[in-house]
């Protein structure tokens, strides 16, 4: 079984479960050593329990926070940013106050994490930023997830300019079997999912580990940088 991230410290930030867990779960699978941090550390300690995972505490609408954590931990190889807050809704039924949270969370908390990481991490270091398809794929009650995720694609390009060769890429999943869907309620869930499936060229719901394997390939694929990675199934040839 090789480790293609052996000796390498992981940074991963989100919550510990979904996409978060399931990069966190196939980074330590490849031998490295992860570091999962987000908003409620004690809850990560829960979710990380019996695992080798340390738990950190950081909030990515908050630069003062995210310095901390970088001055805490020193160098790391490479940062993974899961964390969203989805502003879904109708222009009708949007509000600043949820937009502007879907973009600190998104777009200008992984800069600041650039900013703070990327100055003592060594040159084959990367990041790995989380777009989505939406970017892509206008729909009704999606536009500030969908201007979220756009700029986190043109945030990659500039980054991965910056930075070289520090690598930036990012991931942009399509429809992906978590909790977010939830709030849907299991009969409209099931629905959604099954018109899906019939549409999507790849005919079913995409799953964390999906894109969990997405993030290895970006991390330890050293020739690319300032992609978004489509990961979705085919969903917006559709």
């Amino acid at each position: 079984m090789t480790a293609p991230l052996r000796n390498k410290t992981v940074l991963v930030v989100g919550r510990g479960s979904g996409i978060a867990r399931a990069v966190t779960d196939a980074a330590l699978a490849a031998g490295a050593r992860v570091i999962a941090a987000g908003r409620d550390r004690s809850t990560l300690e829960k979710d990380y329990k019996g695992t080798d995972v340390l738990t950190k505490s950081v909030d990515l609408t908050d630069e003062d926070s995210i310095a901390a954590l970088a001055e805490g931990l020193g160098s790391v190889d490479h940062v993974v940013s899961v964390a969203s807050a989805r502003a879904r809704g109708k222009v009708s039924e949007l509000t600043p106050e949820a937009i502007l949270l879907s973009f600190h969370t998104k777009v200008v908390g992984p800069i600041m994490l650039a900013k703070h990481f990327a100055p003592n991490m060594p040159e084959n270091g990367s990041f790995v930023l989380f777009s989505g398809v939406a970017a892509l794929e206008p729909d009704p009650g999606f536009l500030a997830v969908a201007a979220t995720n756009g700029s986190v694609n043109t945030v990659t390009r500039s980054l991965a300019v910056e930075l070289a060769p520090i690598r930036v890429n990012a991931i942009s999943p399509g429809t992906i079997d978590t909790g977010a869907w939830d709030a849907l309620g299991e009969q409209r869930k099931a629905e959604f999912f099954a018109r899906l499936s019939k549409d999507n060229p790849s005919r079913r719901i995409g799953t964390p580990d999906d894109i969990a394997q997405a993030v290895i390939f970006a991390l330890t694929n050293t020739f690319m940088t300032g992609v978004s990675l489509p990961v979705d199934g085919g969903q917006p040839l559709v």
